[in-house]
């Protein structure tokens, strides 16, 4: 099911500010390095916390003899998976970096790293969410996903934003510089390829 034509990313939707498509080649300047939007650390540091809680509560009880409930050492455990997991998000957003320039794109994001000539880009994959749409872009020898910007919204406040503030910019200057087009595809979401 495709998304109605109002909601996708067009290539003459957005303006490039600084960056001139010049005999279809896009020219390097320091505007095509792009970071994603950082969430607070906050969850962060409060996962951390009540784990070092826990881990105290669960010492203080052995130390003084007491039998140690079964709930206290499995809570532990979790909440030190939490912080963990969290804290990978964290690292990996702070080295996440996409750069296109006039030979392709660039991602990294720490643990991953994909180069893409334009040519070799094969097919981008949009699925509409909650939180921004996820774009994966897939190459013969290489693949990456990004986000494009959403908010995270309690009682209609945002509380923080994740993804990439211009990733529908992105999106757009993939889709134009690897010269692709609309395809019919599976299921919900959106596909690009070559015709």
């Amino acid at each position: 099911m495709a998304i109605p034509p109002d909601h996708r990313a067009t290539h003459s939707e957005f303006d490039i500010p600084n960056n001139r498509l010049m005999n279809s080649n896009l020219q390097l300047d320091a505007q095509t390095v792009f970071c994603p939007e950082l969430l607070s650390r906050r969850g962060e540091f409060f996962a951390w916390g009540t784990s070092i809680i826990v881990f105290l509560g669960w010492l203080i009880l052995s130390l003084n003899g007491r039998q140690v409930p079964f709930a206290v050492p499995f809570l532990g455990i979790i909440l030190v998976l939490a912080a963990l997991a969290i804290s990978l998000g964290n690292w990996m957003d702070r080295k996440t970096e996409l750069r296109l320039d006039a030979g392709g794109v660039t991602y990294k994001n720490g643990l991953r790293y994909a180069a893409l000539k334009w040519n070799e880009i094969n097919e981008i994959k949009v699925f509409p969410s909650k939180w921004g749409k996820k774009v994966h872009v897939l190459g013969a020898a290489a693949h990456f996903n990004f986000r494009t910007l959403g908010e995270v919204k309690v009682q209609d406040e945002v509380k923080g934003r994740m993804g990439f503030a211009e990733g529908d910019k992105i999106l757009s200057i993939i889709l134009k510089q690897a010269n692709l087009k609309e395809i019919a595809g599976p299921g919900s979401g959106y596909y690009y390829g070559r015709e």
